[in-house]
């Protein structure tokens, strides 16, 4: 089978994780939400979430300083929101008035769950330690939310460039695990 040479600076397009997020922060009593991709699962229970977060964002400085946030998972119909809260800086502007985004108190944190989105997950910072070397935060879910009438979620995927993928089709095949 013929193969052609990929770019190293673009092999993450080829291993993006799961759905794209909302990310949200409240600092000084300010919220903010950035869209982010870099993340996985670490740890079933507790659950815990591992994410990258970069330096130059304004994010970063929030999460890093509070220790706490809110992934909020967004469904194929929030994907203009999501790409125009990754296009504006939260430094310049007030993004959940600029993209009609509806903060809800959350539970256990200060930073807002956003209503439009069909899941949130109430995180706080539990490992620092990959920080300062890759800008990794282990965040552990202390609630998780999920609307209910919600039933097909079709989440967004990024492949980098501006160019997304829509989960869409489900199949199920036997496991030996439930």
């Amino acid at each position: 089978m013929p193969r052609k040479p990929f770019p190293l600076s673009e092999v993450y397009r080829l291993l993006e994780p799961g759905p794209v997020v909302l990310l949200s922060t409240a600092h000084h009593g300010r919220p903010n939400v950035m869209p982010m991709s870099w993340h996985t699962m670490l740890e079933f229970e507790p659950p815990l979430v591992a994410c990258v977060v970069s330096n130059r964002n304004f994010t970063f400085r929030a999460l890093k300083a509070t220790k706490e946030c809110v992934i909020n998972i967004p469904t194929v119909e929030l994907a203009k929101k999501v790409v125009a809260c990754g296009n504006a800086s939260g430094r310049d502007i007030d993004k959940f008035a600029a993209f009609k985004l509806t903060p809800v108190p959350a539970s256990r944190v200060q930073a807002p769950l956003i209503a439009e989105c069909y899941a949130n997950l109430e995180c706080k910072v539990v490992d620092t330690r990959a920080v300062p070397k890759y800008c990794l935060f282990v965040l552990e879910v202390l609630q998780a939310w999920i609307d209910p009438a919600t039933k097909h979620p079709r989440t967004i995927h990024h492949r980098g460039k501006g160019v997304f993928m829509v989960a869409g089709k489900t199949i199920r095949l036997r496991s030996s695990k439930p």
